[in-house]
């Protein structure tokens, strides 16, 4: 059965049929993408504001901008992806009936789409503190030749990292009005869980990617990934717990974060590399974990 991770029922098949296509191109049909996106920028809001205890009205909005922002910005990235890879996905199992692979979007049509999302981004990012700005268009570099890693670099995980935790810094400085070693630290620690979660996620097109020439850390590491998973998330781990710390982070937090990180090491024990199915489900259950780091961000000032 030919595996596909596109979903064409649901309430993407009742939009006007005109819609459809774009939605798609979008990823509407799967949020977990603009969770992922949305959520460290969540994390680096709530640790500058110190917690629930420190925020104000102010950041409140701000994260309901973010995640607005989030499924836009999330819907542009992955326009340009599919523009660069319209050729490349038409020759890959699970991303030929992408509507630009396919043929159902033209080029001429999703670059005009494309315009409109990043205007709708760029009216989001301006209403940000000046270094917002400055860091958002500096991740609208990244999203831009991101989709040209995969032809380069064995590490195109790893560059996917940097751009997708952007948002830690954005919403952080947001905040605060700077960048601060904590905000810094949590941005490592985000980029490293990305590198784990997506090099379980590439493990779906290891054989595809083989075959038309696309890198990943999937076929950097073989029969080794399970371990290199393992490393990235004990470093992610780390690196976030160290964030909590500097901000003064109580021990509610503390065990909390504890419990959280076990959600990571769950999933080394249940990912099955072969298994196309099971790779998907496995990185999906990252939204979870996103949402409980950032639980206990809600908690660091509580005793």
């Amino acid at each position: 059965m030919t595996f596909t991770d596109i979903q064409h029922e649901g309430w993407i098949s009742r939009l006007p049929a005109a819609w459809r296509p774009y939605a798609v191109l979008m990823r509407l049909d799967r949020p977990v993408g603009w969770w992922l996106l949305l959520l460290p920028g969540w994390w680096g809001i709530m640790l500058s504001a110190g917690g629930m205890g420190g925020m104000r009205l102010s950041d409140g909005v701000l994260m309901a901008v973010f995640w607005g922002g989030a499924i836009i910005m999330r819907g542009a990235g992955c326009v340009i992806n599919d523009l660069w890879d319209r050729q490349i996905d038409a020759r890959v199992t699970r991303t030929q009936g992408r509507p630009l692979a396919s043929g159902v979007v033209s080029v001429r049509q999703a670059l005009i789409f494309l315009l409109v999302l990043l205007t709708m981004g760029a009216l989001i990012l301006l209403s940000l503190p000046m270094i917002s700005i400055w860091l958002g268009l500096l991740s609208l570099l990244l999203i831009i030749v991101y989709p040209l890693m995969k032809r380069i670099t064995w590490w195109p995980q790893a560059f996917l990292g940097i751009t997708f935790n952007m948002g830690v810094l954005i919403g952080g400085a947001a905040v605060v009005g700077h960048l601060t070693l904590p905000l810094c630290l949590l941005y490592m620690g985000a980029v490293f869980w990305t590198l784990g979660y997506d090099t379980i996620y590439a493990h779906q097109d290891i054989e595809d990617d083989a075959v038309v020439g696309v890198k990943s850390t999937a076929r950097l590491f073989q029969g080794h990934s399970r371990w290199w998973v393992s490393f990235f998330y004990g470093l992610s781990a780390l690196l976030i717990f160290s964030s909590a710390l500097l901000v003064g982070a109580k021990p509610l937090s503390w065990a909390c974060l504890m419990l959280c990180f076990l959600h990571l090491f769950w999933q080394v024990w249940r990912w099955s590399p072969a298994h196309p199915g099971n790779c998907l489900s496995v990185f999906k259950s990252n939204r979870d974990y996103g949402l409980l780091i950032f639980l206990c961000l809600c908690v660091i000032g509580f005793s």
